[in-house]
């Protein structure tokens, strides 16, 4: 298979990418995780699962974060990589640069994933299964729905506050949609996907808004509703709240400008 350089640097060194290595891949931002960061579970799972790889991004972390996430690309090479930004550029920028980077890697899939795995790894098997079974959806959002049968363990207040953000957020984008801001999303590499990842967000937090935003843009917003919708909400068999998320109350005033922002800007709706 040919070799392509990537821009950036990865464990302190260039690297070249071997076109369609990997079915999935999926970035993990990173900022001060050095704590959090359940080493051990992404080895397990990238031993068992090495269709899928791992683009960690190191967002200008303060903490041993950068080592350990060395360490850990030490471990396994095959599997794992390390992206480095020079500064602190917030959540959004460290996904849109790792995604980008993914993309040139050529995989079936591409997504994010919070490094803390309040979403079980597990979880990126169903959502590649899902896309393979839907060939019309071009991306699946891990939904938080506390069903029966379902693990979903989530503070009260953080819920009812995401009812409220939610509700607000179907009205500016004009569709019905449960949860954006979970942290666990897959896309199907596509024009469109690369398309979603090319500008800079406008905001460092609700960024996943702006992604349904642009989707709406490159598809019109009937292309998001009924069964053949191009994007679609998972309910999660298992999701729990880690401590130590760095989430502050002021962040959520934050969230209600950046999403006037985000309807001034897309004009979605």
């Amino acid at each position: 298979m040919d070799l392509m350089p990537v821009r950036g640097r990865v464990s302190g060194t260039p690297i070249h990418c071997r076109h369609g290595m990997f079915k999935a891949i999926i970035v993990v931002p990173c900022f001060n995780e050095a704590e959090r960061l359940p080493a051990e579970r992404f080895v397990g799972f990238a031993e068992q699962n090495p269709e899928v790889g791992f683009w960690f991004v190191d967002d200008g972390s303060s903490d041993a974060t950068g080592e350990r996430l060395q360490a850990l690309a030490a471990r396994r090479p095959e599997a794992f990589r390390r992206h480095a930004l020079a500064s602190n550029q917030g959540k959004a920028e460290a996904v849109r640069q790792g995604m980008r980077l993914a993309l040139t890697e050529r995989p079936q899939y591409v997504g994010f994933w919070d490094a803390d795995l309040a979403t079980p790894l597990q979880s990126i098997l169903d959502f590649t299964q899902f896309l393979e079974a839907h060939a019309h959806c071009e991306a699946v959002f891990g939904a938080r729905v506390a069903l029966v049968g379902r693990n979903i363990q989530r503070q009260r207040s953080r819920h009812y506050t995401g009812r409220v953000f939610a509700t607000a957020v179907s009205w500016v984008l004009g569709i019905s949609i449960y949860d954006t801001q979970c942290g666990a999303k897959m896309f199907r590499c596509s024009a469109t996907t690369n398309a979603l990842f090319e500008a800079p967000f406008l905001s460092r937090w609700v960024f996943d808004v702006e992604i349904v935003a642009r989707l709406i843009l490159a598809h019109g917003v009937e292309a998001l509703s009924g069964s053949d919708s191009v994007l679609a909400e998972y309910p999660l068999e298992e999701w729990s709240n880690v401590a130590g998320s760095k989430l502050r109350a002021r962040d959520f005033a934050v969230a209600a400008v950046d999403l006037w922002r985000i309807h001034r800007h897309y004009g979605v709706r």
